[in-house]
């Protein structure tokens, strides 16, 4: 299938299958890029990559779900503050290997940045100054997801949207998934956001809290952003693939990383 004639329906189709969202008491959104057609005929592997939010609020039982899918490595890509205040996967409890990745060294929210009429600009602002800043961090999660010992991976950062979808879309489109799939896709963060809010306003109120204190642009999920980040990238590089070369990412990792999460389909 090409994937440059997949229609909206058909995206559409792709990115609600009822195996993308993994169904989890405290994280809301733990999510399978399985499924996902690449320009060479293949597509992504189900159960064997995975994208979430602050696994720290896994329950018990949410943590034995995430053991059962297979999961042997966990990619925190949060700050040390954020790990410090929140707390990590408990790998103590289970044989799985951590490892902290932390994509920036401090947040939004402990900063000033700029504002925009549109939380799409902001977030294209955002995530431009991420990849000018943090390409080699993305280089080295990348390298280490491509490591067939550390399949099945989940990564993740606190809401599983922007460092977390950055990475993602960096992952597919080197894979040669379709830039209107890795945007429909990042955007299903937006349902995800609204889940994490009204839980956190019953379990976590102090979660809620800062949500509600934050700006909106903060929470904001637009694929139109993250279109926009994938037309950067080409119209530069050509491809998202020898983006992530130039950053760091040697064509043998790339080559080991699609024959571990590709399939024919």
């Amino acid at each position: 299938m090409n994937s440059a004639r997949i229609t909206t329906p058909a995206i559409e189709a792709l990115v609600a299958d009822d195996r993308r969202v993994v169904p989890l008491f405290g994280v809301h959104n733990f999510r399978d890029l399985g499924g996902y057609p690449t320009v060479d005929g293949r597509e992504t592997r189900w159960r064997t990559l995975f994208r979430a939010d602050g696994l720290y609020r896994l329950t018990p039982d949410d943590t034995q779900s995430v053991v059962d899918l297979g999961v042997t490595t966990v990619v925190d890509l949060r700050s040390d503050n954020e790990v410090r205040a929140r707390g990590r996967f408990p790998v103590g409890q289970h044989t799985v290997t951590l490892h902290h990745l932390p994509i920036i060294d401090v947040t939004w929210g402990e900063t000033q940045t700029p504002s925009f009429d549109d939380a799409a600009d902001f977030l294209v602002w955002a995530y431009r100054k991420m990849l000018a800043e943090a390409s080699s961090r993305f280089a080295e999660a990348i390298t280490l997801l491509a490591q067939h010992s550390a399949l099945p991976a989940v990564f993740h950062c606190a809401a599983g949207k922007d460092r977390t979808g950055v990475l993602a879309a960096l992952i597919l489109g080197a894979l040669g998934v379709d830039e209107s799939i890795i945007a429909a896709d990042y955007g299903l963060t937006e349902q995800a956001m609204q889940r994490l809010i009204v839980w956190a306003r019953v379990h976590q109120p102090d979660l809620a809290e800062s949500y509600a204190k934050m700006p909106t642009r903060f929470a904001a999920a637009d694929p139109r952003a993250m279109t926009v980040i994938l037309a950067d990238i080409t119209s530069k590089h050509s491809t998202v693939y020898n983006f992530v070369r130039e950053i760091g990412v040697s064509d043998d990792t790339l080559t080991a990383l699609a024959h571990s999460v590709l399939t024919t389909r």
